[in-house]
């Protein structure tokens, strides 16, 4: 009987620390944290092919949240993609916000690179935009929209590290420009720094 019992114990905790496991961890911001950074290329869900589609604040993009304003989720074949099929355009009625919550290792040094180009059907040419760390301002952008066509977008690459101060890390990209015309992100993508990176 006690064999029988210590057995039952054994299989209860392994059954626990699993389900403790498949738990994601919880963002500063509430939003349950994705275990990884998550599809960085904006492939899910489709957008119309040769069209957009437009998501306000409180809606997602797959494992992004549009936090503010909104965005156009841009199909297969409407303009060219750095990575994939899709992309982000930052402006979807007005200047918009999308933000991804992921696990992190305190102390540890990410890098956090991506491809950047705007809209070039519209005003302003030069798009501007920020990239935020935990809600902190780590990188100013801007891309200049002139000669580039939808054929040609001119994606050009950036990057900037952190060191994680949580277990929780939340990457936003905001746009700073009025109007539905806006930077356009793609191929959005976290590593953690081995050695560590400038």
């Amino acid at each position: 009987m006690s064999f029988s019992r210590t057995r039952i114990a054994v299989v209860a905790l392994l059954v626990a620390g699993t389900t403790a496991l498949a738990v994601p961890a919880q963002a500063a911001d509430g939003h349950r944290a994705l275990s990884r950074f998550d599809d960085g290329s904006f492939e899910t869900p489709k957008a119309p092919v040769n069209a957009f589609t437009t998501l306000a604040a409180g809606q997602t993009v797959g494992p992004w949240r549009v936090t503010a304003g909104s965005v156009d989720l841009i199909g297969a074949g409407f303009w060219q993609a750095a990575e994939g099929d899709q992309s982000v355009d930052l402006n979807g009625n007005n200047s918009g916000t999308v933000a991804q919550s992921f696990t992190t290792v305190p102390g540890t040094t990410y890098s956090v690179t991506y491809a950047l180009a705007g809209n070039p059907a519209g005003a302003p040419v030069l798009k501007t935009g920020r990239a935020l760390i935990d809600g902190q301002n780590f990188q100013d952008f801007s891309f200049d929209v002139t000669g580039r066509t939808m054929a040609a977008m001119g994606y050009v690459g950036r990057q900037f590290s952190f060191v994680a101060q949580g277990t929780s890390t939340t990457l936003t990209f905001t746009s700073t420009v009025a109007g539905a015309y806006g930077p356009v992100i793609d191929d959005v993508q976290v590593k953690e720094c081995k050695p560590c990176c400038g």
